[in-house]
């Protein structure tokens, strides 16, 4: 009944017309000398009823084709969420990402370009703006074997070949280096700012693709710049969608607990760099020489920007 009820509200016109159809037909068949004006004035009613369903079903029909437009600009405007980033297009669009950002999220490889450029620039721009500044980086294990093989054989096969690099050459033990690297660059920028709250996660899968996240956006990049990079403002579904694959990554991967590491100097030395290490539970090989972590030093400090021309 209830049913039958919302049914004659929704097409109230109709029923009306058909009553009144109905109504008058009746009385033309059952009395002979019912007046014509009535029977006309009637079929006007009739027909005022009918014309008046049709213009209401003609406003349903564009109230409908209204939600359809606007459903289909929705579906348009989630399509164009991701912009494509190409050339100098891609540096500026990480300089505005930093200019503000109170976290960055990383997830990539090594973080060479972390070092070179996106740690430090916000670390200044945070002790600029005394403000705080979090960070989650999340990088291959040096210590897995397995992952810092399958990174250094995947940036051999498909990875941009940057002539200017003095390390042109991707082998496991260059991936170790820049991992380790990335760690002493993490803690020795902490010791630095008191209001840097920063983690380094560890990962044993290597990543074909490098993730930024900043408080307005998500820049996703390969390591060839000649190749197109995405672009995803905050605000977009994809945003949200990866803040929680990140963290999912994240949560899978070995966190390194920097609140551990041992004072490093301003030029750190290589005995304080090892102490670093062990005491994160990360040791570098015994194949490791003095040397070699003197080469760990060297990208953990004074890196250049991989992609600088």
């Amino acid at each position: 009944m209830e049913d039958r009820i919302a049914w004659a509200v929704r097409n109230a016109d109709g029923v009306v017309a058909i009553g009144l159809a109905l109504a008058v037909g009746l009385l033309d068949l059952l009395d002979d000398d019912l007046d014509n004006n009535i029977v006309s004035g009637a079929t006007l009613l009739v027909l005022a009823a009918l014309v008046y369903g049709s213009l209401t079903e003609r406003r349903r029909r564009l109230a409908d084709i209204r939600r359809a437009t606007e459903g289909t600009g929705r579906a348009i405007e989630d399509l164009s969420m991701v912009r494509s980033l190409s050339g100098p297009e891609i540096t500026l669009a990480h300089e505005k990402a930093r200019r503000d950002t109170s976290r960055w999220v990383f997830k990539g490889g090594t973080g060479t370009y972390l070092r070179a450029v996106t740690l430090p620039e916000c670390v200044r721009e945070a002790q600029r703006q005394r403000r705080s500044l979090s960070m989650k980086i999340d990088i291959v294990n040096p210590a897995d074997d397995r992952v810092c093989e399958a990174y250094a054989r995947f940036r051999r096969t498909f990875g941009y070949r940057n002539e200017t690099d003095p390390f042109t050459e991707w082998t496991t033990e260059r991936t170790r280096k820049e991992s380790y690297a990335t760690v002493v660059a993490a803690a020795w920028h902490r010791q630095r700012l008191d209001t840097l709250e920063i983690d380094v996660h560890l990962s044993s899968v290597a990543p074909t693709l490098r993730f930024d996240l900043s408080d307005t956006c998500l820049i996703i990049t390969q390591d060839d710049p000649r190749r197109v990079s995405l672009y995803v403002e905050r605000g977009r579904p994809l945003y949200d969608y990866y803040v929680t694959e990140l963290h999912q990554s994240r949560e899978q991967a070995v966190k390194l607990d920097l609140r551990e590491a041992t004072p490093l100097g301003d030029e750190p030395t290589v005995d304080e760099v090892r102490r670093l290490l062990d005491r994160l539970g990360l040791p570098v090989p015994a194949s490791f020489t003095d040397r070699d972590v003197g080469d760990i030093i060297d990208r953990a400090l004074h890196a250049e920007d991989p992609y600088r021309r």
